[in-house]
């Protein structure tokens, strides 16, 4: 079985990580760089930084702080999410550290900049953000920007479908924050099965997450607020997990290695 992942996700909004609760509430963690060092050190498989407040304010990408968590020396690859404007944004986010940009506003209003992005960046470096919620059998898919949810257009599907898109971010948004509350129907029922899903929002539980690591569309789950409560929580969650689904923590890694010679 391929290995699948554990992609700590941080929240950022007004320049600070905070707690985030159904993208109503929030409290202040702290500065960004302090998070992500943790995460990096802690044996997350990814790092996922979500600027939250960059599309609504028409704002673009924090660069200063991209350039920032770039000079860490991070051995975790690097995701970025958060204002995209344009393919020069997703290029320069790219040039300044991220492994991967996350695109959300650019699949409501602009697809051809995402084709190009895919074009220069290539497939794998691109993730789809779907901020989804279940109104009956109906997959409901949330504009940020106007706080609008609509079903999931056909366009949007056929550029994932297409192959310039290499992973989606379903986030269940209305369970954000709250633990152990994923809806699952959100994987069952997403349109497009065969497409590699990274699952996030309200989960925290270790029988949730494997339930869906189960599932072959789901490549990966994203973990935010949960990870932020004592410094051994990924190490805890890999274990509950076991080794048939995640990969080895870097810390892991390293100490097999040793172990080896």
């Amino acid at each position: 079985m391929l290995k699948k992942r554990l992609v700590g996700i941080v929240t950022i909004r007004n320049g600070w990580a905070v707690q985030s609760f159904g993208y109503r509430r929030y409290l202040p963690l702290g500065k960004a760089e302090w998070l992500v060092e943790n995460l990096d050190r802690w044996g997350a498989d990814e790092i996922l930084v979500q600027v939250i407040d960059r599309s609504i304010a028409s704002s673009g990408p924090d660069f200063d702080l991209l350039e920032r968590l770039g000079n860490l020396g991070l051995e975790t690859p690097l995701i970025y999410a958060g204002g995209i404007r344009s393919v020069s944004d997703g290029v320069k986010a790219i040039q300044l550290g991220a492994d991967r940009i996350v695109v959300d506003s650019l699949l409501h209003g602009n697809q051809e900049s995402v084709k190009e992005l895919s074009i220069q960046l290539g497939a794998q470096a691109m993730i789809a953000s779907m901020p989804l919620a279940c109104e009956g059998d109906t997959i409901m898919w949330l504009n940020y920007r106007n706080g609008i949810s609509t079903p999931v257009m056909s366009n949007s599907l056929d550029l994932i479908e297409s192959g310039m898109i290499s992973e989606v971010l379903v986030t269940d948004w209305l369970h954000e924050g709250k633990p152990g509350c994923f809806d699952q129907n959100l994987i069952s029922k997403f349109p497009l099965q065969e497409v590699p899903l990274i699952a996030f929002g309200g989960l925290s539980v270790p029988e949730h997450m494997s339930a869906l690591l189960y599932r072959n569309n789901v490549v990966a789950i994203g973990v935010g607020n949960f990870l932020s409560y004592n410094e051994h929580s990924i190490q805890k969650y890999k274990e509950a997990l076991t080794d048939d689904f995640l990969r080895l923590s870097n810390y892991e890694s390293n100490y097999s290695l040793l172990a080896d010679v």
